[in-house]
């Protein structure tokens, strides 16, 4: 049967002994740092294929430097934990990754970042369908606007800057919605509450770029990757105006969690038929092949863990 462990404090740990103090600095003052990796199980192969893990880490510890977290390990050190990590758990299905580095002294009413202890923890839980609904999503624009680089940089995930997703998106799913989009502080397309956005208009892909202040996603780099090689498509990073979202020929969300999302209205307007339109179909498509190791093309953004039916024990 499959294990649910952590890593936690160097070791291997159930998941039930992983925890931490009431006063654990982030905790009080959302000072972590963490990402969210997916692990797609392939049952021909019998594996568990980890999507660009590599570049996970590499964003992992630039969130690290701005929160001036310093941990004892390379990317290579993190990559072999989180492939140990999956050999030990067992488990034979779809998961999500949670790698986590944090301020973890024991201490409130400090404002401050240097002089405090640093840690790290990786949790892999099953995880199947980020939005749970068929088809195309229905999205509202949020009345709470996208955090600013210069307030918090949105560019890394702080865990505290998550509280920004975080209304917007139970804002949403109070009045009915699956998922929002927020604008920026210039009225601007910024992002979903917990993806990037991509329009098609006439064969093109238009979505926007640091400067609106969103997360440089690895899904979002995959897409443009996919959809220039592999279809010959246009991309176009640019400022989006909310009406054109309402206009466009197609509208998805992208992300580890979401995948590849269609959505089908936004602000109770159908986008095209509000069906999932050609492209966002073809997309799907090539990146459910390649995620779980089914591209040869693009084998080298997948890490693959072959899962024995015994577990290893802790």
């Amino acid at each position: 049967m499959p294990t649910a462990l952590a890593y936690f404090g160097g070791r291997y740990v159930p998941v039930s002994e992983a925890k931490i103090g009431v006063m654990t600095h982030a905790l009080h003052y959302g000072t972590a740092i963490f990402e969210g990796i997916r692990g797609n199980w392939n049952p021909e192969e019998g594996k568990i294929f980890i999507f660009r893990l590599r570049e996970h880490y590499e964003r992992f510890l630039q969130g690290c430097r701005m929160l001036k977290i310093e941990l004892p390990y390379s990317i290579e050190d993190f990559c072999n934990i989180t492939v140990e990590l999956l050999e030990r758990s067992g488990y034979q299905q779809d998961l999500y990754i949670r790698p986590l580095a944090f301020k973890s002294s024991q201490m409130i009413a400090n404002l401050k970042l240097q002089e405090i202890d640093n840690d790290f923890a990786l949790m892999a839980m099953p995880f199947g369908s980020y939005i749970d609904t068929e088809g195309s999503i229905r999205c509202c624009t949020s009345s709470w606007r996208r955090i600013e680089d210069t307030m918090i940089p949105p560019r890394v995930k702080i865990s505290g800057l998550y509280v920004n997703s975080i209304l917007a998106k139970t804002e949403a799913t109070l009045a009915g919605f699956d998922e929002a989009i927020l604008l920026n502080q210039d009225g601007l397309v910024s992002e979903g509450a917990g993806e990037n956005i991509f329009l098609v208009h006439k064969g093109t892909l238009h979505t926007p770029g640091m400067s609106d202040n969103i997360l440089p996603g690895i899904t979002k780099d995959t897409i443009i990757q996919l959809a220039q090689v592999d279809l010959g498509l246009k991309i176009t990073e640019r400022h989006i105006r909310r009406s054109e979202l309402y206009l466009a020929d197609e509208v998805f969300l992208s992300g580890t969690a979401a995948h590849i999302t269609s959505v089908g209205e936004i602000d109770n307007r159908k986008i095209g038929d509000g069906k999932t339109g050609p492209i966002t179909q073809a997309l799907q498509r090539l990146y459910f092949d390649v995620i779980r190791g089914k591209s040869p093309r693009y084998l080298q953004w997948c890490t693959g863990v072959p899962i024995k039916v015994t577990t290893v024990k802790v």
